[in-house]
Parts: C-alpha cells; structure tokens; sequence
C-alpha cells in the first residue's frame, strides 16, 4: 500500500457535533491518525427527516470528505448510518464504517440473556437497522427498541444534571427494564453525555456506548487493510461545520479535552443541498 495513502486521514461525519464522541475515542486508540470531521449543523438534525433525504445528505457529506483525500469514512450518526450505510459502500470506493453495525457487535458480545434494549432517533428506531443487524449475528436475541428524541435536545442544551432530564429518562427507560433487557445499546452519538444518568437508573445493565466500539472496528480495519498511520507524532484533528454551532469551543473542550477551532464551510460552494 502507498504510504502517503496510510498518511491520509480518516474522514467522520455527524449531523452535528455529537460524533465528537467518535473522534475522542479515536484518539484515544489511534493518537498517530490525521482527523476530518464534518458536522452537518446547518442541516440538523437528520432523526426527523426521510430516508430518501437522509441518504442524499449522507451522500453529500462523503463526497465532501473524500475531497480531502480521507482513507476511510466513518458515519458516525446513527440515523445516517441506518439509512445510507449500504448506499455509500456502493457509492464511495473506500472502506465505509457505520455506527449501526459497531453497537450491534457490542451488544451481541455483551448479553447474556439475549434481550437487548436500543434507545435512538426516531428515524433510527423506525427504520429496524438494530435488529436487523442484531438478528443477523444472532437470530436468537430479542430486540426491543425505543425512539427518545427528547434526549438529543437536552442534551444540547446542557441539561445533562437537572433533575427534568432524570425524570424523563426514567419515563423513557421504564418499559425497556420491564422487558428484562441485559444489555442496552446508546444509538445515538449524543447519548454517551448521558451514560452516568443512564447507569444510575439501568443498574447492572451493560450500556453499549457505540462510540467506543467504532473506535475498535476502524483500528482493525485499518490494520487488516495495511493502511494504519506510520506517522510517529500525534495527529491533527481539523473540524468542519456547514453552519456555527452555538457554543461550539465549549462542547469541544468537553468531548476532545482541548480547545479547537471549527472551519466554517460554504454549502453551496462545496454541493451541498439546503
């Protein structure tokens, strides 16, 4: 493989910053990769919107990633990933990483009972790729899945400690418990923000945080593709936004540890559709 092609970074996308989840947990395993992140904020959120847009907008963002000579494209949302995942692997001739199929490892590998719990999007939930992908690894576990949009938005709005959030995942949670899950996936990137919360109420449940098990899946990859970095200083992390994100240094420093500066990207001058 041509060195200069190991060199290149690894491409992430998100419909907003949530996939920085993604991108620490990276580094974490992988401090010698070069990072492209591009967090779609003027088009957010994608968990209400059709498949059909979905994919065009996942399509969009790849197409942008690949401009930067990225080696892999990791899709870090998990709406995105339900969606488009199959699409891109056709579309984008580069390893193509979804979120979707990294939970559904984790949990497989985790449950002992075989009755996992998913909490996601709407458009995640709705459209079955959990359990369809679950199923497949392990047509003998039981799938429930539950849409929880609310935990995006208090999420983004910093109300991860008040006691309102609390309540309403207890309300969220109660009927996943009631099915004797042991195992319950976070599909969404935002949702890691609330595993503290959500291990005070699941207990002894084993919480998949698909960020982490992304992480794992892109470190194989790379190693059985001979593409791994051969760089032996820490690499750059450079961030994208097609809109400004309220509060954007402040969210970074709490995911990535550091203060980093986001580029803002012209829609229109770099194809994407409004």
């Amino acid at each position: 493989m041509d060195e200069a092609f190991k060199n290149c970074p690894i491409g992430i996308f998100d419909s907003g910053i949530g996939g920085l989840t993604v991108v620490k947990a990276l580094l974490k395993i992988m401090p010698f990769e070069d990072i492209i992140y591009f967090g779609d904020t003027a088009r957010l959120p994608y968990g209400s919107k059709s498949n059909r847009l979905i994919t065009r907008f996942s399509v969009e963002n790849s197409i942008f990633l690949n401009s930067k000579n990225v080696k892999m494209i990791v899709i870090a949302c998990n709406t995105s990933s339900a969606a488009s995942s199959d699409y891109l692997r056709n579309f984008i001739k580069l390893p193509v990483i979804g979120v979707i199929e990294c939970g559904a490892l984790g949990a497989v590998r985790l449950t002992r009972n075989k009755r996992v719990g998913v909490i996601g999007t709407k458009s995640t939930i709705n459209s079955g790729a959990y359990s369809k992908t679950i199923n497949n690894l392990d047509p003998e576990i039981k799938v429930f899945e539950l849409p929880t949009p609310l935990l995006v938005h208090l999420v983004e709005e910093n109300w991860i400690a008040k006691g309102i959030t609390k309540a309403i995942l207890e309300e969220y949670l109660e009927p996943l418990l009631e099915n004797d899950i042991d195992t319950l996936i976070l599909g969404c990137t935002h949702y890691p923000l609330l595993k503290e919360q959500i291990h005070a109420i699941t207990e002894k449940i084993s919480l998949v945080d698909s960020s982490q098990e992304i992480a794992i899946l892109v470190l194989n990859t790379l190693k059985i593709q001979n593409i791994l970095s051969t760089r032996k200083e820490p690499g750059t992390t450079n961030i994208f936004l097609s809109d400004m994100y309220p509060e954007f240094s402040k969210w970074a420093k709490e995911f990535l540890g550091k203060e980093i500066t986001a580029n803002l990207i012209d829609i229109e001058q770099h194809g994407l559709s409004s």
